[in-house]
């Protein structure tokens, strides 16, 4: 118990905050101009934070990869894999929400902005200026945040293709990788004082209403991710190895479960996922590759819920979420955050950030989306941290690499 309790202490604080701030827009909202500073500076760090973390997240990865002969086309597969699956996982909650929406709140004026982009614009003129900027210096601006990443990006490839000389260079962004990381947990320990004070301004401002708001989106995801955690990873288990796929799957996939849900951490997963695929079948030359990456990489729980997120804001706003390019782009947000954003502590931020340059979402709906974001944690960290097995099943399949059939051999593995 003290361990489940160490683990969750983060969003057992979280939700304090949020209660007290609750409490305090209801029945104090005098007292609400005044904290409310405190919510915003919350919020103030985290934009500041997020664009040296971008970078240095990002460019570090790509120039840590090292490809070559089988390990190339296993990378090859397992890219292939990540963004189909995880690509399925946002289609099929875009679908669910379809078929079962959750209620808009009714007056959404009271943090309703006009939105920064010029309807007039041709989609051309949009393209350009979301993935590029015309100066160095406007990268460095939360509103260009798509196209910061992509710059990412190709300073990750350009120090890649600079070998050896590149290496001072690899070293800093892999220490700057881990400074910003511990920036972000820092500021995130101030999580449940400022989006506590946030709390209590959407309580005072939008009253009781809220807490009915919440409660769907929250139901949303518990029973759409417990149905997808069955159906689709037991359909990728199968096409996977077959019917014995299904049964290894299941078989051997209750350790990691559990470790996932009582630490509530991925990585904290990732011994006993790989002792699973051994268990499984799985070669080790293929779990050894796509299980770690996969860590980081390979997120259906923070797909669901990037959508979720996403459709929640336009909820708040009252806007329309199932317009086609509001979809499309919102399929391309959840990829980028589910396999870029993933090893990042507190990573699904990166989404509200993305949410706010593309959208043009005023400031005021991203606590809204990050309190959905801590709430779904638990069942996220499930479906993420379980889905590296089954992934590691289909990079097999896909690259014509053989699983253990040898039930002896399969059964001595689980003695050890």
């Amino acid at each position: 118990m003290k361990t489940i309790l160490k683990n969750y202490s983060s969003i057992i604080l979280l939700l304090i905050g949020i209660t007290i701030g609750s409490l305090i827009g209801l029945f104090l909202p005098n007292v609400v101009e005044y904290i409310k500073p405190i919510g915003d500076i919350f919020l103030n760090l985290l934009f500041v934070a997020v664009i040296p973390l971008l970078f240095f997240a990002i460019s570090s990865a790509i120039a840590n990869i090292e490809s070559n002969g089988k390990l190339g086309k296993i990378l090859g597969v397992m890219t292939s894999v990540f963004v189909v699956t995880i690509a399925i996982a946002a289609v099929l909650t875009i679908v669910g929400l379809w078929a079962f929406p959750v209620t808009a709140i009714k007056d959404a004026s009271a943090i309703s902005e006009t939105i920064s982009t010029n309807p007039e614009d041709s989609w051309g003129d949009k393209i350009v200026r979301f993935v590029s900027v015309g100066e160095f210096v406007n990268l460095l601006s939360r509103q260009n945040i798509l196209a910061f990443v992509i710059f990412s990006f190709l300073i990750g490839i350009s120090v890649r293709k600079s070998g050896e000389v590149g290496k001072p260079f690899l070293n800093f962004l892999l220490a700057g990788n881990e400074v910003m990381q511990n920036l972000l947990t820092i500021i995130m320990k101030l999580g449940p004082i400022g989006l506590g004070a946030y709390f209590a301004y959407q309580v005072q401002t939008l009253g009781p209403e809220l807490f009915g708001f919440y409660a769907k989106p929250l139901a949303f995801y518990y029973i759409f991710g417990t149905v997808f955690f069955f159906v689709i990873y037991s359909l990728y288990s199968f096409i996977g190895n077959g019917k014995s796929g299904i049964k290894n799957y299941w078989r051997f996939n209750i350790t990691p479960s559990l470790t996932a849900v009582s630490t509530c951490s991925s990585l904290a997963t990732l011994p006993a996922n790989l002792l699973a695929a051994k268990k499984m079948g799985i070669p080790n030359y293929i779990a050894s590759v796509v299980i770690p990456l996969g860590n980081t990489l390979y997120k259906n729980g923070s797909s669901i819920s990037s959508i979720l997120k996403i459709y929640v804001a336009f909820a708040i706003l009252d806007w329309n979420f199932f317009e086609p390019t509001t979809l499309i782009t919102a399929v391309g947000i959840t990829l980028l955050v589910s396999m870029v954003a993933g090893g990042i502590p507190n990573g699904g931020f990166i989404g509200e950030m993305l949410m706010i340059s593309i959208y043009g979402i005023p400031n005021e709906a991203v606590p809204a989306i990050m309190i959905i974001g801590a709430l779904v944690d638990p069942l996220a960290t499930i479906l993420n941290a379980t889905g590296d097995t089954v992934a590691a099943m289909l990079v097999t399949k896909f690259s014509g690499e053989k699983f253990f059939s040898n039930e002896t051999e399969l059964e001595t593995s689980t003695e050890m």
